[in-house]
């Protein structure tokens, strides 16, 4: 099987004004670089405008760090400050999921990558619980248990610091919360930010708390789905990447609804995972273009 063509990823925001759209074109093909896919989005209400664009690898005369040299100054003159990329296909993107005691989207995930379906390293897999060990080494991935004591502010705080440490050697471009029922201190969600992507009920803020399907069956809700979103401090309020919902019935009990709920959740983690992985998520403030 052939290998994919190589491509070099732009994202951009910036301001919007006349002739942004013609300066990008231009440079571009002023070098002979060959677009292969494009995307706009003007927001009317900020006034902000979008873009991604995908350019052949072999079209352009140089490498990626010059490119990213070169159209750093065409973005600085449009005003894109720091909201813009360069990113390269041809390198492997590194993940690290973190994990708990719930496998469903951790072996849903693994699955993926070992059928190619997401093309990422997953450098290792860290989970306060030892549970899930097994079936991450049985994928050839390191695994790391780091307990997390309840009622002890200086274990736990003591864990996060071994957590980023294990985390940060490997330097990933997205720290997965596969159900990871811990809640990240400020100073990772500001260390990791723009990177670090999780799951949840889409009850929120609804049934918050434990139980939240015992509490959605005792209301006789029709759906249950999830939210696939950055994290940031604001628990469970960071800006939203994905969300899906599957109906259920006045007949389904709290383990029909639980089933169906991870159903959902697996699918939108993997889909909003392979959109950051592409550079197809542009966040600006609280809110996302989706490429």
């Amino acid at each position: 099987m052939s290998s994919p063509e190589r491509r070099y990823v732009i994202t951009f925001g910036c301001p919007d004004r006349t002739g942004i759209i013609a300066r990008i074109s231009s440079f571009l093909a002023e070098h002979g670089g060959w677009i292969v896919e494009a995307a706009y989005h003007t927001d009317p209400e900020t006034g902000w405008f979008f873009t991604r664009q995908e350019v052949r690898a072999d079209s352009l005369p140089f490498d990626v760090e010059e490119l990213r040299a070169q159209f750093g100054e065409i973005a600085a003159s449009l005003g894109a400050q720091s909201t813009w990329t360069v990113t390269d296909t041809g390198v492997r993107k590194r993940v690290v999921i973190l994990a708990s005691k719930e496998g469903h989207c951790l072996y849903d995930l693994l699955a993926r990558v070992a059928t190619g379906e997401l093309d990422v390293e997953v450098s290792a897999v860290i989970a306060n619980h030892p549970d899930l060990g097994d079936i991450t080494r049985a994928h050839g991935i390191p695994f790391h248990h780091v307990p997390f004591p309840a009622n002890d502010p200086e274990g736990k705080q003591a864990a996060f610091a071994q957590l980023r440490v294990l985390v940060e050697k490997h330097d990933p471009h997205a720290v997965v919360l596969a159900r990871f029922m811990q809640i990240l201190p400020p100073e990772l969600c500001a260390a990791w930010t723009g990177r670090t992507i999780n799951i949840h009920h889409s009850f929120l803020p609804s049934f918050i708390g434990a139980r939240p399907y015992h509490q959605a069956h005792r209301r006789g809700v029709k759906l249950v789905g999830a939210t696939c979103h950055y994290v940031t401090a604001d628990l469970d309020a960071g800006p939203i990447i994905e969300q899906d919902v599957l109906r259920v019935q006045h007949g389904d009990s709290v383990a029909d609804m639980v089933r169906k709920g991870r159903d959902i959740e697996k699918v939108v983690l993997a889909r909003g995972l392979r959109w950051h992985l592409e550079d197809r998520v542009l966040v600006h403030g609280n809110q996302t273009v989706i490429f």
